[in-house]
């Protein structure tokens, strides 16, 4: 009998560093199999998708980049950076073409200014394989944020990667500006790693409503996606939103619309991968009340934080799904500067399995900010939803929408990029114990020094407060959050307000984990396989 060792540990450690998880047993020595006391180690690789702007001719997108600084055990060398991918249309038949190569042919025979041709030269002529992995914005080392521009529709959808000490902690923000026309607004969302299940509670099929389902793929293979649409009666038919191909390295966006011919005023999107695995993002334009995008609500859960609703927020309105086989029966509160409250009129809200259900909450924070909070009616088994909420701030003409999806709880860290010198908002809520909050605040993406301040956050309650500035700020900078050991969950988002003629532009990112540090096994020894 041969003897042969392997180290588990290392293959393990390996698996984490990419994944985000890991678990060991070690035989103890009656043989029995013990659970190794895994260890906190920073992720060695992360990947993120950043999804075609905007159609918009007049839109103006900046793209942030940053990596917190101070992550202890990530060594001294990475490389983090995001190339442009090619955007493809979809038709209702799920065919796909080169929309990269349409813009192409436009800005051939367009008659544009030079200052134009300078800002899309990179749409301009043939994209090859080398031009698309050239780095379109790339970061150079811990806690220094850096930023790119694009203009118009040719602003490319971005794909990369980081390792090393830039991996743990990588965070991208795009912010898009459109000034006039049916996609008018501030559009922001924090680019993400690829899936293969995600939710979308809050899209329409309404006439005045354009929502495009952005996939995005990260990879060299193609992958198929499934999208289900579902109103308050269940699932909506459709003959299209089954096997959409997402070419390698590629971008699709499906109208919403085409895929049926039911409408339905508040719905919910599920989508999964076939094969493959994609990022996904929702970018809602609303006729009336401007854009903005849709990220996925977090994992179905029997409780539920929609965190960061503004305190001016004129309208909000919550959609709910439960994806389960129960329905659901929801506590609905607001949790505010003073304490947790219950909106009168709108105490509880019944959700249907496999069901979308929705309720106006109108003006619900009073001037105040605060945060939605959803919980079982009664003690027992908590059936799983998904929820988000659409948000208008402004009357009339001078209306502009913004969506809060459900956010998971931060366990060590998270960040927001893209913070101006005015404007930024962080909301931070503790549903249930009080927390302390450390908050830094990077140096610019032009110069700066950091400055970093505690809050205090008592418990069943909202603090909102304007990030503290770094001294001497040039450019935007991004804003890291990190609960203190000892306190109660913390819940977090981030607004920026950039108002233009009289419009309240604004736009939320909740701000979930950032997913840094992973846990593996401890390694106190290398184990055996016994062989032949």
């Amino acid at each position: 009998m041969n003897r042969t060792t392997l180290s588990l540990i290392a293959v393990a450690t390996a698996l984490a560093a990419v994944t985000g998880f890991a678990t060991l047993t070690a035989p103890d020595s009656t043989g029995a199999a013990v659970a190794q006391t895994p260890a906190l180690l920073p992720v060695e690789r992360t990947s993120q998708l950043c999804p075609a702007p905007s159609m918009s001719d007049i839109a103006e997108t900046t793209y942030t980049s940053f990596t917190p600084a101070g992550t202890s055990g990530s060594g001294t060398s990475g490389s983090a950076g995001l190339s442009e991918s090619v955007v493809t249309l979809a038709d209702t038949a799920g065919n796909t073409k080169d929309a990269t190569k349409d813009a192409q042919k436009d800005d051939k025979s367009d008659n544009k200014d030079d200052k134009n041709d300078a800002k899309d030269a990179k749409s301009d002529g043939e994209k090859t394989d080398s031009a698309q992995d050239k780095a379109f914005l790339a970061l150079k080392e811990p806690g220094k944020p850096v930023s790119a521009e694009a203009s118009g529709a040719e602003a490319p959808a971005l794909v990369g990667s980081a390792d090393g000490r830039l991996a743990p902690g990588w965070t991208t923000q795009q912010t898009t500006t459109v000034s006039v026309g049916g996609a008018r607004g501030l559009l922001g969302m924090t680019c993400a790693g690829p899936d293969t299940d995600f939710w979308f509670p809050g899209v329409s099929t309404e006439a005045s409503r354009q929502d495009y389902v952005h996939l995005t793929n990260p990879d060299e293979t193609a992958a198929v996606a499934d999208i289900e649409v579902y109103g308050k009666d269940g699932v909506l038919k459709s003959e299209v939103g089954e096997g959409i191909p997402v070419p390698g390295r590629s971008s699709v966006p499906v109208l919403l619309s085409t895929l049926t011919g039911e409408t339905a005023p508040d719905a919910t999107v599920h989508v999964t991968t076939r094969t493959g695995r994609v990022g996904a993002v929702v970018r809602v334009a609303d006729e009336k009340a401007g854009s903005d995008w849709l990220a996925p609500s977090g994992d179905p859960a029997g409780r539920l934080v929609l965190p960061g609703i503004p305190a001016d927020a004129t309208d909000v309105r919550l959609v709910a799904f439960a994806t389960g086989e129960d329905d659901a029966d929801l506590k609905v509160q607001l949790a505010g500067a003073d304490g947790t409250i219950t909106p009168a009129g709108n105490e509880t809200l019944h959700v249907k399995s496999r069901m979308t259900a929705s309720v106006d909450l109108a003006d619900v924070t009073k001037g105040q900010a605060g945060s939605l909070v959803l919980s079982p009616v009664s003690s027992g088994r908590a059936a799983p939803v998904v929820a988000a909420l659409r948000v208008v701030r402004g009357k009339g003409a001078n209306q502009e929408i913004a969506f809060i999806p459900a956010t998971a709880p931060i366990a060590s860290r998270a960040t927001a990029a893209d913070n101006r010198a005015k404007g930024s908002t962080l909301s931070l809520t503790a549903p249930g114990a009080a927390a302390k909050v450390k908050v830094t605040s990077s140096a610019g993406t032009g110069g700066g020094e950091p400055a970093v301040q505690t809050y205090t956050v008592k418990a069943g309650t909202t603090l909102a407060v304007t990030p503290p500035a770094p001294k001497g700020l040039k450019g935007s900078y991004a804003v890291t959050v990190e609960p203190e050991a000892g306190g109660g969950p913390v819940h977090a988002a981030r607004t920026l307000a950039l108002p233009e003629d009289g419009v309240p532009m604004f736009t939320v990112q909740t701000l979930p984990d950032d997913r840094g540090m992973v846990s593996v096994p401890k390694a106190r020894e290398d184990l055996s396989i016994l062989g032949d």
